[in-house]
């Protein structure tokens, strides 16, 4: 039998399909070489974006007039689904799987030195236009011990780029393990002399029970091998000093730093429910760039949120030109059913949101 994986959506989509790739091999599937040659054929959906769940709808259809025809294909749709979504689903395909179902599997990787490694799934900050919180549930942390395990395996494999996931990697909470020690993270006593191995084995043993993601990054960097660390995303209300000062000390962690901004006027942040003004997110900035002098700030960015006025699109330009992004990822607002902001007035017409769109794109820095 032999199984396709088509995926939409974020990089959590993408480790979710490495994942559910292990799931099928290990339950005895062999991966096709196209689409239409699967016996199999798992849609990982992304309800986050209508743009996306449109394309979703559109395999669906495809390989349900294909079942027609070959009547052995099984139709599987996982990832990111709103209640809604689903239920426009469920008589079309023959199983819809919840994200949670394979977030401890054994993945089969996709990329040769690059990997993605979750560390968290789901959300509990709730933003009025984010999906996630009900599409993934509540936060949950892995257990540090099998994130730092999965790490290890893949630096004696050669991997040369680390990237650790979450919807809010900022916040983080883990189980240590008991046998968390220098022995487990995978430091070589061979090569260390008595003392260190002493005072290293010290040092990891006066974590608490339950480590915060800047301790986590600490025991990644300490791992032997050559490679460097990436993360997405991050919440600025949770990007503490301790964290910035983990960066920079820890040299194996890469100095892009994915801070998602959303909008620079305060009115829309509140409307947003994002916790933070725009002057604690320039500060952020400012001590990123203090403490990490080559550091390269990326962001995300929402245009078009209901009720943005042409003065509040205004500040939110203004903000992108002082602070300088590397990168911008701008999305045009589209309002997802059951969240808050589904409840406000879609009042920005579509060709003015592209408008300001294209206007936040110029900010950019080359």
């Amino acid at each position: 039998m032999k199984y396709s994986i088509i995926t939409y959506g974020c990089q959590a989509n993408k480790a979710d399909s490495e994942r559910i790739a292990g799931r099928l091999e290990n339950a005895g599937y062999k991966k096709s070489a196209s689409e239409n040659g699967a016996d199999l054929i798992v849609i990982n959906a992304c309800s986050v974006r209508q743009s996306a769940m449109d394309r979703v709808y559109g395999k669906v259809k495809n390989f349900a007039n294909l079942k027609n025809q070959k009547s052995k294909i099984k139709i599987i749709v996982a990832g990111c689904l709103l209640e809604s979504d689903k239920k426009k689903l469920e008589h079309q395909v023959d199983e819809i799987w919840h994200p949670n179902e394979y977030f401890d599997c054994a993945p089969i990787y996709s990329g040769k030195t690059s990997a993605f490694v979750p560390i968290m799934t789901g959300c509990d900050n709730f933003c009025s236009y984010c999906a996630v919180p009900y599409t993934r549930g509540r936060e949950k942390s892995r257990p540090a011990k099998e994130i730092i395990n999965e790490i290890k395996k893949l630096v004696e494999k050669d991997y040369k780029e680390i990237w650790l996931l979450g919807q809010n990697v900022n916040s983080y909470k883990g189980l240590a393990g008991k046998d968390l020690d220098f022995f487990s993270i995978g430091l070589a006593a061979g090569s260390l002399s008595k003392n260190k191995i002493k005072a290293r084995e010290k040092k990891l043993r006066s974590f608490p029970s339950i480590i915060n993601f800047s301790q986590l990054l600490k025991i990644i960097n300490a791992l032997p091998g050559d490679f460097e660390i990436h993360f997405l995303t991050s919440h600025p209300k949770d990007m503490s000093d301790e964290l910035i000062k983990t960066i920079a000390e820890c040299e194996k962690v890469s100095r892009e730093i994915h801070l998602p901004m959303q909008s620079g006027d305060n009115a829309i942040l509140r409307k947003m429910n994002r916790k933070y003004t725009i002057g604690h997110y320039k500060n952020l900035v400012k001590k990123i760039r203090k403490h990490i002098p080559d550091a390269k700030i990326s962001t995300d960015i929402i245009v078009g949120f209901p009720g943005e006025t042409k003065k509040q699109f205004e500040n939110t330009a203004k903000a992108m030109a002082e602070i300088g992004f590397s990168k911008a990822y701008i999305a045009c607002y589209s309002p997802r059913p059951g969240t808050a902001a589904a409840k406000l007035k879609d009042n920005i017409p579509r060709q003015e949101k592209k408008r300001r769109r294209k206007i936040l794109e110029k900010l950019i820095i080359k």
